[in-house]
């Protein structure tokens, strides 16, 4: 009997324990931030100024409908996104082909720096919808403006992180190249571009953001498809749970990146550094 007595206290004990660690972790914290949000849209639509606000309800079933492909849209949700991302990784692409070798020379040469750093500081401050707008004047309707306007709302985050990373290269190291004679083309593989990838990551974050940004605008002023487009229609359409319902598209893709393509992509590359909360040997 003593025995059981005292099995009990401690089965209870690791039961609390278990619910306290399961109540403070990271998944419940996302998912009542969630429920949260959801209750302050509820709880907000009557007292707001408007009747065009839509229901969480409303919205969702507007999603699903997408999903379904029933849409009175010219495109389903698929063919919207296929297109926006065909031009976006195409419009990333060129961004990163031109910011790249500009920031790594900015890095490396003073000079270079003097040079191209005003007009990246303009690049980083010109708002995505200037872009747009100009590249709808010059290219007309179809795919080159918003692939124009994806490209020049991106290389600038690209050149502007990639030359702060190769500033950060350890002086030491750089010197330690020069004193055995390494070539140039090798210290920039074997030490600048390991020493840059926390940079290069900040540049994909940043570049991938304003893309979006600048493919939005610019299929909502230079295109007839694409998810801008749609999102352009459903407002035209007077559908406030189209243009709440795509955005929300637009969320859930930029989680499923962050979450299955940047996360597992940086914790690979990154594997070398020691995990948060991890024992050392002989602890």
């Amino acid at each position: 009997m003593t025995t059981i007595a005292v099995r009990r206290p401690a089965a209870k004990r690791a039961r609390s324990a278990r619910l306290k660690r399961f109540a403070t972790s990271t998944l419940v914290a996302r998912i009542l931030s969630f429920i949260t949000f959801l209750v302050v849209w509820q709880v907000s639509i009557p007292l707001l100024p408007t009747l065009l606000v839509p229901t969480p309800a409303e919205v969702a079933e507007f999603m699903w409908a997408e999903i379904r492909g029933d849409t009175l849209a010219p495109q389903t949700v698929y063919e919207a996104f296929g297109t926006s991302l065909q031009r976006l990784s195409l419009g990333l692409l060129i961004a990163f082909a031109i910011g790249l070798p500009i920031g790594l020379l900015m890095g490396l040469s003073k000079k270079a720096d003097w040079f191209g750093h005003d007009f990246v500081v303009v690049g980083l401050a010109m708002p995505s919808l200037v872009w747009a707008l100009i590249a709808a004047m010059w290219f007309g309707f179809g795919t080159i403006a918003p692939l124009i306007t994806v490209v020049l709302a991106a290389w600038t985050f690209v050149a502007i992180n990639v030359a702060e990373g190769v500033r950060n290269v350890p002086k030491d190291l750089l010197d330690m190249g020069k004193a055995y004679g390494v070539r140039r083309f090798d210290t920039i593989r074997h030490v600048i571009l390991p020493s840059l990838m926390p940079f290069f990551f900040a540049a994909l974050r940043y570049a991938l953001a304003n893309a979006w940004k600048g493919l939005v605008l610019g299929e909502l002023f230079a295109s007839t498809n694409g998810a801008g487009w749609t999102i352009k229609f459903w407002y035209d359409a007077h559908r406030a749970q189209g243009i709440i319902g795509y955005a929300l598209f637009f969320v859930i893709f930029a989680l499923i990146v962050e979450r299955l393509i940047f996360g597992r992509l940086s914790a690979y590359v990154f594997r070398w550094r020691p995990q948060p909360g991890a024992r050392k040997e002989g602890e």
